[in-house]
């Protein structure tokens, strides 16, 4: 299985940002998917879930700014930026807690896409 994040790249404080991962290969079922980030010199962080049956979840430090979506038909799941601060800086990853095919086996578990770079300028 592979997730392909896209939709990084720079912007200036108080802007507007979208964000999207898709995960392919065989694919049975997706538990949730979810973006954490990882700014320079800090550990990676949660940002936002969202579950199959649409439940969302925030950092309390993007909530009311970020919105967290899916599209389970695509196994997609996307981060839709506000009000973007310059802490907000970070390379954003995203997950996915799903059931796919691995060789001849079928495989739970968690799967990481590659980052994409946000930057924040004030």
């Amino acid at each position: 299985v592979q997730l392909q994040a896209s939709g990084g790249g720079l912007v200036q404080a108080g802007g507007s940002l979208s964000l999207s991962c898709a995960a392919s290969g065989t694919i049975f079922s997706i538990r949730s998917m979810a973006w954490y980030r990882q700014a320079p010199g800090k550990p990676r962080e949660f940002v936002a879930t969202v579950a199959s049956a649409g439940d969302t979840d925030y950092n309390g430090a993007v909530k009311g700014r970020f919105t967290i979506s899916s599209d389970n038909a695509k196994n997609t799941v996307y981060l839709q930026m506000t009000s973007l601060k310059p802490e907000d800086t970070a390379v954003y990853y995203c997950f996915a807690h799903l059931t796919y095919q691995h060789g001849t086996n079928r495989v739970t578990g968690g799967s990481w896409g590659q980052g994409t770079l946000v930057t924040v300028s004030s």
